[in-house]
């Protein structure tokens, strides 16, 4: 740990990691509320398709030209998975285990905002 206190480098590192990790939070935090809202309007689309009884008496896309609703909140969620919105509210983590990966490498980790772990050397006999 005494190298790490005396690393200007390793402190920049941690530094401008953290702060990355930071900036992606804003963006995260709405990527994920967007999905959490059209998910609910999907789920609450489908339920209404779902219990109509007119449903199951007309042809598959006549049900959902019956049901606007669900239709646009469906495509929109297809789309928004198309875009990449899996990734998007999930960014931190990806950095934070990329991250991990290479510091495997020397001997270290970081937790999921950034901060740096250093883990004891290996004693080698």
């Amino acid at each position: 740990y005494a190298q790490y206190t005396s690393s200007p480098d390793l402190k920049a590192f941690e530094r401008r990691l953290t702060e990355y990790i930071a900036c992606l939070q804003p963006a995260t935090g709405r990527w994920r509320m967007i999905l959490i809202v059209v998910s609910v309007c999907t789920a609450t689309g489908a339920w209404n398709w779902l219990i109509d009884p007119e449903t199951q008496k007309v042809s598959f896309f006549t049900s959902l030209w019956n049901h606007p609703f669900f239709t646009i909140s469906c495509i929109t969620l297809i789309g928004l998975f198309f875009a990449g919105i899996h990734k998007r509210v999930v960014a931190p983590s990806i950095i934070a285990a990329r991250c991990r990966t290479v510091l495997a490498e020397y001997n270290m980790s970081c937790d999921d905002t950034g901060k740096l772990i250093l883990k004891p050397r290996p004693h080698v006999q």
